[in-house]
């Protein structure tokens, strides 16, 4: 029996959204589960995805988004939820699918962690947790595990602020280095994976950018990309929480999650770098450079 190369994308955040766009532009059937039938649904529909509407907790709705499907990219934003979520997609795969590939989207941070460590957020366990599981199931799984993302507002919103007031990155990351990935280096390789599972299942993706950098570094990047002098400033860590991440109004979950990943570079636990990214998709992670050139009016304002 031939697998069906249908794809359900069990999130449409900022990577499952340009995962769609390319396996779409390859002309591989995509749905797409969404908890809301929204504009954004409707973006999503527009794009070329079947859009139904689900929640990754609930047993009867990830069944019926399983109907038909080949391959699954599972998915969630940062949620206390994940575990939970994990747990039933895997048993109702089991039970219901037809899975020749599950790609799970983790952390990079698992690849330091351990049964007993606790030095980790909530939100990272819970990823360590989600392996396990998925692993247990005995479904044929792909682990994605990319590292701090360059999208992320501790390289986009927050620096973009202090670019424009002062010329700086002001972040507590102290000497730590860091290698971020951009999110669409990571979508092409989940599309990669969903497009043609079968030499992949089984493997572990740890996708980092090309080099890794200290942030005084990183600011020189920025400066080369901006075409203007950029200096990093070392924020204590926790005058930058009450001063800047707490002022965001972001729920404590997830406030929790960003104030570790911050302690963690200052730790240095972030300095890693690896060739995944090309080794899969057969093109480099782009640089910061790179990345910030290509977005220099978002950066000056």
């Amino acid at each position: 029996m031939v697998a069906s190369n249908l794809v359900l994308l069990g999130n449409a955040g900022d990577v499952g959204r340009a995962v769609l766009e390319q396996l779409r532009a390859q002309d591989v059937p995509v749905r797409v589960m969404v908890r809301r039938d929204d504009e954004r649904a409707a973006e999503l529909r527009g794009l070329g995805g079947e859009v139904v509407l689900g929640d990754l907790t609930r047993p009867e709705s990830v069944a019926a988004a399983l109907e038909g499907v080949g391959r699954m990219y599972f998915a969630m934003p940062v949620s206390p939820d994940h575990l939970l979520a994990a747990t039933v997609v895997a048993s109702v795969a089991r039970e219901h699918g037809d899975l020749d590939a599950l790609v799970g989207m983790s952390q990079m941070t698992v690849s330091q962690m351990t049964a007993t460590s606790t030095a980790e957020s909530r939100q990272q366990r819970l990823h360590w947790l989600a392996e396990q599981v998925l692993n247990w199931s005995g479904l044929p799984v792909v682990h994605i595990r990319p590292t701090s993302f360059l999208d992320n507002p501790l390289f986009t919103v927050l620096p973009a602020r202090t670019i424009r007031e002062s010329g700086t990155i002001a972040l507590p990351f102290g000497t730590g280095r860091t290698s971020p990935v951009a999110v669409e280096d990571v979508a092409r390789v989940v599309a990669t994976v969903l497009r043609d599972p079968g030499p992949h299942i089984g493997h572990v993706y740890e996708l980092t950018g090309p080099r890794s950098v200290d942030m005084t570094e990183m600011a020189e990047e920025f400066s080369r990309a901006l075409g203007t002098p950029v200096t990093y400033v070392d924020v204590p860590p926790d005058e930058w929480r009450a001063g800047v991440l707490a002022k965001v109004g972001l729920p404590s979950h997830t406030e929790e999650h960003i104030a570790t990943m911050a302690r963690l570079h200052r730790e240095n636990r972030y300095d890693r770098a690896t060739n995944d990214v090309q080794q899969v998709t057969g093109v480099p992670a782009r640089s910061v450079e790179e990345f910030v050139a290509a977005r220099r009016d978002f950066y000056l304002g």
